[in-house]
């Protein structure tokens, strides 16, 4: 370390990139023509696309290995189901095989003769559906009756109890005496009926909605394979059904068991119209910054031929990843609209180093110092924004992985393909301006002063100017903006006043977002907004809240029930349970309970054992129960009603209370419900961002200590970074953005891309030898103040075709892509040029080093080597050297 420079690592890199430099521009064709050859290859991997497509929601969207999915696997061992006689849907370990239709009246009441006749063509309907399947050579037709799950025998499970007493005659409902939430003998309407106006003694006065429920069986391979095909013909064929039946009265929504599975499954499609949106865009923004009315300095080649190599490294990172068999999950999807903005934020680097060489030098010479500048900052961002996607690997959610590693690794691809194929092309543009060719016709054009003509004649004609001090090309007029207008700006006090009182506001804004983040993921964001799935969410959160899962709590070991202490404590902890807020007493149900009503006093084993048999005579469904062996209780289970369970804070703090209540107990329960798989994600999520988050963090600030030679710039780096996600999590609130598997990606994203914005600024500014800090904040912006605007205008169009897609899961991308790349705008052309004029004064030792004899340009030249001891030799990257993209 000589001074303040730490560039052991960095300065035999950048003479590392600058041969590679000058072999590119040796050897264009090899280096342009093998890339594409490769991608060709690699794109074969695409051909596994369809079987290399993992969307499973659970999977991918629920933690690997969360607690609930061994419950599950527990009750589903000791549990089995009974869907021929003794089908009860509280008793399943999943959610069952079912298709559920919601009616909502569209008077002030559903309990109406009118609207149950409608309500009852609907059920006769549905039961009229019948399904055409091949069994050995011969057609079979399938009905509702002989596919549904059974209870008492050859009768099928009720779908609404409600439906089943007025036995097809709609005038019976309103004689009928409906009490809820329990109905005829005990039959619970928590689920069935919603939006209930109570009278007197529980009466329902009146009720806006109906659920129905028809479930199918499940018991055999050949089972689940028929209710696929039934539940598939019920969802092609319902919406002209319903529309045949010119309904009047009531307003029909519904679901399936596998709606949500389908319907996530449509979602990448629905999204591949925007990629050839965003490549537009993408181009058109590339010419459009990169063209000059120079006919030989115009760039509009270069540009374009930066996005195809975009495209070539998406093709060649998703090829190769499928070709290894790599899970492909819709998040993945994001990633060519990352690239495309990141790809081409490189490429206007590599530009922008081009246009600061010696116009008069050879191609050779030239593309060695635009390799020299541009390369070793195109390898501090790549290298941070790889690991920060690498490291999201780490995360227990499939959907997370599999976004990490496809975007990390087309990145990779991405960096590799701009310095070999992208620089060979560079080399080739270079030789046209060598030779004063237009940039069309490729045919030689006069020099200026070469001879005269109209301005029409000379914008066609005559090209290739430069500027005769610098020998370098004429800067674009923005820059300009920069160093004559924007610094001055900044660097005023009442300016700097101004910008200390906005980044405090900033950040109480963003501290007090990130406490109102909600958490988890809402299962219907993962269909597209026109899913016939959306409203028949909506409906059941208006009409069925009142009341959340039943939960199943069971016993897992051996214990001894005809032992009066052993109920007792198995009572306490059912107490336990029901006095938690979340849990209503009056719906509990105990095997055990009943049985000591109905046997009371007996503690002997034999006795207890034996006299089950009358027990599940009486409750035929207690006999599933328990799990008996061997003449000894293995397991049994009983049941609790969770109440108030309405947002997601709410299904957090349930299921947290329910645990722990479990752990409290002295005989060993578990707690359990399908749902809770998804329920899980809140255990985790906060845990697993957070560690990501830092480990990311810790990583970046390696690279960045290895890689920028200055460690008061990696502080400020640091800062930078914990500031924007902070920022973008607070903001997050205020957008709508959960904090899920989804988001979850984003905010790893911040800490690459946090890297982009403060690393080159912070690095300016302390390398420049100006003894006054507003001059060297100035000098800076002059140098960084369009190259940080293309790159964050770039990547903001490679996903603003996002934000209108009909799926959640890529406007989220898009909301969270956008508030990292504002903020990291804000912070590298606002916050940091003030900050850094009040606190980033160094030592003037440390800036004597840094520039060599105090010069006041902030850029030595690249080719000087007496200084190569000097803080100067290694000069700011990039996009801090000079970047002018005209």
């Amino acid at each position: 370390m000589v001074g303040c420079r730490t560039n052991c690592i960095e300065r035999p890199l950048s003479q590392g990139f600058q041969q590679l430099g000058i072999i590119v521009a040796r050897y264009p064709w090899w280096f342009l023509c093998i890339p594409f050859i490769i991608s060709a290859g690699l794109g074969a991997g695409f051909y596994f696309l369809p079987q290399r497509q993992a969307n499973n929601i659970e999977k991918q969207f629920t933690p690997i290995g969360g607690p609930a999915k061994t419950e599950r696997d527990f009750i589903k061992k000791h549990f089995p189901t009974n869907d021929s006689g003794h089908f009860s849907p509280q008793r399943l370990y999943t959610e069952g095989s079912f298709v559920s239709l919601i009616a909502v009246s569209l008077s002030d009441n559903i309990l109406h003769v009118n609207a149950f006749r409608e309500l009852l063509l609907l059920d006769e309907m549905v039961r009229s559906l019948n399904i055409t399947r091949s069994e050995q050579g011969h057609n079979v037709n399938l009905s509702f009756q002989q596919l549904c799950a059974e209870v008492q025998g050859p009768r099928c499970f009720p779908p609404n109890p409600l439906v089943a007493a007025v036995q097809d005659n709609p005038d019976q409902i309103e004689i009928l005496n409906v009490t809820y939430p329990l109905f005829q003998n005990g039959t619970f309407l928590g689920m069935y009926v919603g939006g209930v106006t109570l009278g007197p003694e529980h009466t329902v006065q009146k009720a806006l909605a109906i659920r129905l429920v028809y479930y199918i069986r499940e018991d055999s391979d050949q089972d689940r394979h028929n209710s696929l095909l039934w539940i598939n013909h019920f969802i092609t064929s319902i919406p002209l059904k319903i529309n045949n039946l010119k309904l009047k009265h009531i307003q029909v929504s519904y679901y399936t068991s596998v709606s949500m599975q389908q319907e996530f499954e449509v979602t990448t499609r629905s999204v591949i119209p925007l990629y050839s949106v965003t490549y537009f865009l993408t181009i058109f923004f590339s010419i459009t910054t990169c063209t000059r009315f120079d006919c030989v300095r115009n760039k509009v080649w270069v540009a374009s031929f930066g996005v195809i190599t975009s495209g070539l490294a998406v093709l060649s990172s998703f090829g190769l990843l499928l070709l290894c068999g790599v899970p492909f999950v819709v998040t993945a999807a994001n990633a060519p609209f990352l690239i495309l903005g990141v790809g081409v934020d490189d490429m206007f680097i590599m530009i922008s180093s081009w246009q600061q060489t010696d116009v008069m030098s050879s191609v050779e010479k030239r593309m060695a110092n635009t390799y020299k500048e541009a390369a070793v900052s195109i390898t501090i961002t790549t290298l941070t924004d790889v690991l920060a996607f690498y490291i999201g690997i780490m995360t227990t959610f499939g959907s997370v992985q599999s976004f990490c590693i496809y975007t990390g690794t087309a990145i990779l691809f991405c960096f590799i393909y701009n310095i070999t194929c992208f620089g060979a092309f560079l080399s080739l543009h270079g030789r046209r301006e060598e030779s004063n060719r237009h940039w069309f016709t490729c045919i030689k054009v006069k020099k200026p002063g070469d001879g005269e003509g109209f301005s029409l004649y000379r914008a066609c004609c005559v090209g290739g100017e430069y500027d005769r001090e610098t020998s370098k090309e004429i800067e674009h007029p923005v820059t300009g903006f920069f160093r004559n207008k924007y610094g001055p700006f900044i660097t005023n006090i009442w300016t700097k006043a101004f910008i200390i009182a906005l980044y405090f506001v900033y950040v109480a804004s963003s501290l007090y977002g990130c406490f109102q983040v909600q958490e988890g993921i809402d299962l219907r964001n993962l269909a597209t907004d026109s899913s016939y799935v959306i409203p028949f969410y909506d409906k059941e959160d208006a009409y069925f809240s009142i009341f959340g899962p039943r939960v199943m709590v069971a016993i897992t070991e051996e214990t001894s029930y005809w032992d009066s202490s052993v109920r007792s404590k198995i009572e306490t902890c059912m107490e336990a349970f029901e006095n938690n807020s979340f849990v209503n007493k009056s719906f509990s149900e105990s095997w055990l309970r009943v049985y000591e009503k109905f046997k009371p006093g007996i503690d002997d084993k034999n006795d207890f054992i034996a006299n089950l048999t009358e027990l599940f005579r009486a409750f035929p469904n207690y006999e599933q129960d328990l799990y008996i062996n061997s003449n000894t209780i293995k397991a049994s289970r009983f049941f609790i009603q969770t109440v108030n369970v309405i947002t997601a804070v709410d299904e957090k703090d349930m299921l947290n209370q329910l645990r722990e209540i479990a752990k409290s107990c002295e005989v060993p329960v578990l707690v359990y419900n399908p749902i809770f798989i998804y329920f899980d994600q809140y255990a985790v999520i906060v845990q697993n961002t957070v560690q990501n988050i830092l480990v990311a963090a810790a990583a970046m600030f390696v690279i960045s200590i290895l890689l920028i030679p200055n460690p008061l710039c990696v502080l400020w780096v640091t800062f930078a970074i914990a500031s924007i996600i902070v920022g973008v999590t607070g903001f997050m609130a205020y957008w709508q953005v959960n904090l899920d598997s989804i988001s979850m990606i984003n905010l790893v994203i911040c800490i690459g891309f946090s890297v982009d914005f403060s690393a080159h600024i912070s690095y300016a500014y302390v390398s420049n030898g100006s003894p006054k800090a507003n001059s060297r904040v100035a000098d800076a912006l002059h140098s960084l103040g369009y190259p940080i605007l293309q790159g964050g205008l770039s990547t903001i169009l490679g996903v603003v075709v996002l934000s209108t897609a009909e799926s959640y899961i890529f406007r989220t991308f898009f909301k969270i892509i956008f508030l990292v790349i504002t903020f990291g705008m804000l912070h590298g052309l606002v916050f940091l040029p003030v900050f850094l004029t009040l606190f980033g004064n160094c030592d003037r030792k440390c800036r004597d080093n840094a520039t060599g004899n105090n010069s006041n340009n902030i850029y030595a030249d690249a080719t000087n080597e007496s200084n190569s001891t000097k803080c100067s030799d290694l000069q700011p990257r990039a996009k801090d050297n000079g970047s002018h993209i005209n």
